[in-house]
C-alpha cells in the first residue's frame, strides 16, 4: 500500500470517528422528547424541571459552539474533540444516575455545552481534510447524519425505553452514550491530526468576544426555550437586548481584528456563498426543527401512539432526508444553490401534502396518511441541509473552519428554537381556541413551518438570480 492509500485511508476513518460523535450530540437534542413521561413520574418533575430538561441542553449547546470552533482552529481539533467527547461521555453517565429534577437539569447542560464542544470540530476536520472538490461527499454523509440523528431521534428513544421498561427505561437514553463515547474518544485519539499545517498555536482567543456572544446567545434564546413558563410579556426584552448585545459583540470583533485573531472574522458574511447560506439555514431549521416536536406530541398526546409507534411514524421522513442527503453530497459541486432550491420545493410540497392528508384523514390514520408527504419533505431536506452548508464553507479559509462552522450551528440553534416558539404558539393557540382538537391544531403549526421554508426559498432564489447576474448566464 503507497503512503498515498494509507492517508486516504487514515482521513477517511477518521471522518468516521467525527460522524458517530456528531450523530451521539445531535441525537441528543431529540431522543429525550419521548422520555419526558416517564422522567416526570420517575422523578416527581414539574413542568418547568422537565422544560428546563429538554431545553437546557439546547442552549448550553449554542452557547458553546463558536468558542469551541475557535479553539480548535487554534489549537488543534484532536485535543479539542477528544475533551468534549469525555464531557459529553461522563455527563450522560450522570444524567441516567439522576435522583432529582436539578441533578438531571445540571446534568444536562453540561451535556449541551460538551456537544457544543465536540460539533464544530468535525465540519473544521472536513475542511482541514479534504480539498474544496472533494468536500462534497463528506459533507454529504455529514448531512445524512444530522437528518437521521434528528429525525430518528424518537424512534430509538421509543424502542429503549420500550426494552428499559416504562419506569427505569428512560435511565439507558443516556447510558447507551456511554460504552459508544468511551470507544470513540480512543479512536479520536489515536486517527484524527492534531493541528493542521501552520496552524496558530499560542495567540489570544478573544475572552472578552466569547462573553458578548455567549450573552447575545443566551438573551436570545431564553425567552423562546422558557416560553411556556415565562409567561409576563416582560420577558421578550430579553430579545432586543440579545440584538444590543450581539451588535455590541460586532463592533467589538471588528476593533479587536485590528490587532489580533477575533472569535469570529466578520468579513466572512462578505462572502455573499457564507451569508446567503447562514440566512437559508437560519430559515430552514426555523420549520424543519419544529415539525418533529409537534408531530410526535400530536400522536402521543393527541391520538394516543405510545413513544415507539410514533417514533416509526417518522421514520419515512429520516429515510429520504439519510438517502438524499448522501445524494446531495455527491452532485452540489454540479449544481450549485439550485439544488438547495429545489430541495426546498420538495420540502415545501411536501409539508403541503402532509397538511391536505391530515385534512381528509385527521384520526388515527394520519402516520399512514402522511407517509408518503414525509418522504418526499425528506428527500428534500436531504438536498438542502448537505449542499446548504457545503456552499455555505466552500470559501472560507481552513484556519476559520472550526468558527466559521460553530457560528453557523449556533443559527441553526437559535432558527430551531424561534421555529419551535413561533410554530408551537400557533399549535397551542389553536389548541385552546378550537373544538376541531389536536388534527386542526398541527395543519394550522404546518402552515407556518411551511412558511419559514418558503422565505429560505425566497434567500436561495436571490442568490440563484445574483450569481447568474455575475456570470451573464
Amino acid at each position: 500500500m503507497t503512503d498515498a492509500d494509507r492517508s486516504q485511508r487514515t482521513r477517511w476513518r477518521a471522518l468516521a470517528v467525527g460522524l458517530v460523535a456528531a450523530f451521539m450530540t445531535l441525537l441528543d437534542v431529540s431522543i429525550v422528547n419521548v422520555a419526558v413521561p416517564s422522567i416526570r413520574t420517575t422523578l416527581d418533575a414539574n413542568a418547568g424541571d422537565l422544560q428546563w430538561v429538554l431545553s437546557g441542553y439546547a442552549l448550553t449547546f449554542g452557547l458553546t459552539l463558536v468558542p469551541a470552533g475557535r479553539f480548535g482552529d487554534a489549537r488543534g481539533r484532536r485535543d479539542v474533540f477528544v475533551a468534549g467527547l469525555a464531557g459529553f461521555t461522563l455527563s450522560s453517565a450522570a444524567a441516567g444516575l439522576a435522583q432529582s429534577p436539578i441533578w438531571l437539569i445540571l446534568t444536562r447542560l453540561l451535556q449541551g455545552a460538551s456537544a457544543g464542544v465536540v460539533t464544530p470540530q468535525v465540519s473544521g476536520l472536513i475542511q482541514q481534510l479534504f480539498q474544496p472538490a472533494e468536500r462534497g461527499r463528506p459533507f454529504g454523509l455529514l448531512g445524512a447524519t444530522m437528518g437521521i440523528s434528528t429525525a430518528i431521534g424518537p424512534l430509538l428513544g421509543g424502542i429503549i425505553i420500550r426494552l428499559g421498561g416504562a419506569h427505569e427505561g428512560w435511565r439507558w437514553v443516556f447510558y447507551v452514550n456511554v460504552p459508544i463515547g468511551a470507544a470513540t474518544i480512543a479512536l479520536g485519539w489515536r486517527l484524527i491530526p492534531t493541528r493542521q499545517e501552520g496552524g496558530r498555536q499560542r495567540e489570544s482567543l478573544d475572552p472578552v468576544g466569547v462573553l458578548l456572544l455567549g450573552l447575545g446567545v443566551v438573551l436570545l434564546l431564553l425567552p423562546l426555550v422558557q416560553r411556556q413558563q415565562w409567561r409576563s410579556p416582560l420577558t421578550w426584552l430579553l430579545m432586543p437586548a440579545g440584538f444590543a448585545v450581539l451588535a455590541g459583540f460586532g463592533y467589538w470583533e471588528r476593533r479587536f481584528a485590528r490587532r489580533g485573531q477575533p472569535l469570529f472574522q466578520l468579513t466572512l458574511f462578505r462572502l455573499r456563498s457564507y451569508a446567503l447560506g447562514a440566512l437559508i439555514s437560519v430559515l430552514y431549521f426555523g420549520g424543519f426543527t419544529a415539525i418533529f416536536f409537534l408531530f410526535s406530541l400530536f400522536l402521543q398526546s393527541g391520538l394516543g401512539y405510545s413513544p415507539l409507534l410514533a417514533g416509526v411514524a417518522i421514520t419515512p421522513f429520516a429515510l429520504g432526508s439519510a438517502a438524499a442527503a448522501a445524494l446531495g453530497g455527491q452532485i452540489v459541486n454540479r449544481f450549485g444553490r439550485p439544488l438547495v432550491a429545489i430541495g426546498l420545493i420538495a420540502v415545501a410540497a411536501g409539508l403541503t401534502g402532509a397538511f391536505v392528508a391530515l385534512h381528509f384523514v385527521p384520526g388515527h390514520g394520519a402516520p399512514l396518511a402522511t407517509a408518503g408527504p414525509l418522504l418526499l419533505a425528506g428527500l428534500g431536506s436531504g438536498l438542502v441541509i448537505t449542499p446548504n452548508q457545503t456552499l455555505t464553507l466552500s470559501q472560507v479559509p481552513v484556519p476559520e473552519a472550526g468558527s466559521a462552522s460553530g457560528m453557523l450551528l449556533t443559527g441553526q440553534r437559535i432558527g430551531a428554537a424561534m421555529g419551535i416558539a413561533g410554530v408551537g404558539s400557533v399549535f397551542f393557540a389553536t389548541l385552546a381556541a378550537t373544538n376541531e382538537g389536536w388534527s386542526r391544531a398541527f395543519r394550522d403549526a404546518l402552515l407556518v413551518a411551511i412558511g419559514f421554508v418558503l422565505a429560505a426559498l425566497i434567500a436561495a432564489l436571490g442568490d440563484i438570480v445574483a450569481n447568474s447576474r455575475r456570470t451573464g448566464r
